[in-house]
């Protein structure tokens, strides 16, 4: 299953209730559970970004739907890369010309 690394950063709405933040990640994992994707591990984390979560959705349709999903629920603002393993890479080099 594709692997997508979410950086993330709090809004001013996120800010206020940050004492609910790890609250809100396993709201987060519940969602992804429902749209048959997975929140592998959530970091906090200092610099440019309040937080890193690592996810594997089966596709980047659902993926970006759960992106939706988080991002309207106001307290973070996201930005998701999508993620490959050595194998994969391998593989895309092959393909390399």
């Amino acid at each position: 299953m594709p692997t997508y690394i979410v950086l993330g950063s709090f809004t001013e709405q996120g800010l206020r209730n940050i004492k609910d933040s790890p609250k809100r990640a396993e709201a987060v994992g519940a969602m992804a559970k429902k749209a048959g994707a997975s929140l592998k591990d959530t970091y906090w984390t200092l610099g440019q970004y309040d937080f890193v979560a690592i996810f594997e959705a089966p596709d980047d349709v659902t993926m970006t739907a759960l992106g939706a999903s988080i991002g309207k629920l106001g307290n973070v603002r996201t930005q998701t890369l999508r993620a490959f393993k050595g194998a994969e890479l391998k593989s895309i080099l092959g393909k390399v010309t």
